[in-house]
């Protein structure tokens, strides 16, 4: 049977593992273009110029040049290598300065986010329009509210080339007030309810949402989640005006750079009999005694969103029978303020904030279990991780979460499919009996071993998810 045609796709995105990173979706975007190679897909990112990327990126080519885009010129950059092809937008008067990709490193946000990204969407648009060097997209993908204009100028402009917009997170919708209409090149009669209007202000992602063709999100459970007033963020009226163009697509994770067998981060492993060295090596490095009861970790954002709060009222029972937490992260002042004074107060808390790629692969080698309260999750990646590493997931039943583990009830455990714990969201007492069930687990010598064994065999992999991606965006040239 003859191949289908290569097909080729601009993935439009403010964040690309490994070059700069603030969470999940700069995972997601790195690993998309090799998982979809596969599926004859030629996948290229197009990425803002921030000082990390162009630092990095040195000799990349000019293959499109703006005398003027949102305040001043910018240029389209072509770099990478074939399994992370890159359009780097070159505009220093957006993205060259000090501070981070969002904001000063302060705590607040650029003031001119609205306009930073709108030029990345616009860039887009120009691409799909007139091509970069002799190469012109099939279809644009859109992540999050920073691309989220990418379907409304390529509407506007009648570039004819479709859409995906994917919904990382829902809770962030790019807001800016109705005055900067002109100056983001958006048309004043599509500010209404059924436009980019959202509460009186404008929003990039409800753009996106509005003017795509297809909407995606990064698990199953999720995109039906959304239609639900408790998970939509007030676009749940949306969502289900366009159910028949919603997917949900469960994220993978890259299998080589997380490789328990081959992890230049941590002692390797190939079961989770093997874990010891990398417990012992987390356990010295994070101050933590020995103790006969189980090492959980947590690799997180310090938000509510995550639930961290619910595992602070959690911990005093798994403490005192004999449970460990360590955590690394980064967050809100509070969180992190709240999570120190845990440490100071147990020997069996341990907490570095920060960011640290090197302690999280250590982290979720020398665990135990991973713990996931999130109030929500759209679909999580540390869950994924911690079932490659066979530490086992203790998790809310939500999103992504509810869509990758499978829990230890009496069923599953006769059935030996189990691969971790799931609770109830929102509620401390929901997360305190998922660690009173993984302090009794730990202690079965009988059951434990098997589910951290199911829990490694489970595929995390990008393969399904890539082909459903492919058969997406071929059924919109169709």
């Amino acid at each position: 049977m003859d191949r289908p045609a290569m097909m080729r796709v601009l993935s439009v995105a403010s964040e690309c593992a490994p070059l700069i990173k603030t969470g999940g979706l700069a995972d997601v975007v790195g690993a998309l273009p090799h998982a979809l190679a596969g599926q004859d897909v030629e996948m290229r990112v197009l990425l803002p110029g921030y000082p990390k990327v162009t630092a990095e990126t040195g000799g990349a080519r000019e293959v499109a040049r703006f005398p003027e885009l949102f305040g001043g010129p910018a240029r389209i950059l072509s770099y990478g290598s074939r399994d992370l092809p890159l359009l780097i937008l070159d505009a220093p008067h957006l993205y060259d300065r000090e501070g981070g990709i969002y904001g000063d490193g302060s705590g607040s946000d650029w003031d001119d986010n609205a306009r930073r990204f709108a030029a990345l969407s616009l860039g887009a648009a120009y691409i799909a329009q007139d091509g970069a060097a002799g190469w012109r997209p099939d279809l644009v993908h859109c992540h999050d509210w920073q691309a989220g204009f990418a379907p409304y100028y390529l509407h506007k402009m009648r570039v004819g080339v479709p859409s995906v917009m994917t919904v990382h997170n829902m809770a962030f919708a790019g807001l800016v007030d109705e005055a900067h209409l002109r100056e983001l090149k958006l048309q004043p009669e599509d500010f209404h309810m059924g436009g980019f209007e959202f509460w009186g202000r404008i929003s990039a992602l409800k753009a996106g949402l509005v003017w795509s063709d297809k909407i995606t999100t990064v698990s199953p459970t999720y995109a039906r989640e959304l239609a639900q007033e408790a998970f939509g963020m007030g676009f749940d009226g949306l969502i289900r005006q366009r159910q028949d163009d919603l997917v949900g697509i469960l994220n993978g994770i890259d299998t080589d750079l997380w490789n328990p067998a081959a992890d230049i981060h941590a002692p390797p492993f190939r079961s989770p009999a093997g874990k010891s060295r990398a417990k012992k090596a987390l356990r010295q490095e994070m101050g933590l005694p020995d103790g006969d009861g189980p090492l959980a970790v947590v690799v997180s954002r310090l938000t509510e969103q995550k639930g961290l709060d619910l595992l602070l009222e959690a911990l005093p029972a798994f403490l005192a029978r004999g449970g460990q937490i360590a955590l690394l992260g980064t967050g809100s002042a509070a969180f992190e303020s709240a999570w120190r004074l845990a440490a100071a107060q147990s020997e069996g808390v341990a907490v570095r904030i920060g960011y640290d790629e090197r302690m999280s692969h250590l982290m979720i080698a020398g665990g135990d279990a991973i713990l996931v309260p999130s109030r929500f999750e759209p679909c999580g990646l540390t869950q994924l991780y911690g079932l490659r590493y066979g530490t086992v997931p203790v998790v809310a039943r939500t999103g992504g979460l509810a869509d990758t583990v499978i829990d230890a009830n009496d069923a599953a455990l006769r059935a030996g499919v189990a691969t971790g714990i799931l609770h109830d969201p929102g509620s401390a007492e929901a997360v305190a009996a998922a660690l009173g069930r993984l302090s009794d687990l730990f202690a079965d010598e009988k059951c434990w071993p098997k589910v951290a064994r199911n829990a490694m065999r489970h595929s995390v992999g990008w393969e399904g998810s890539a082909t459903a991606y492919a058969a997406l965006y071929r059924s919109l040239m169709r």
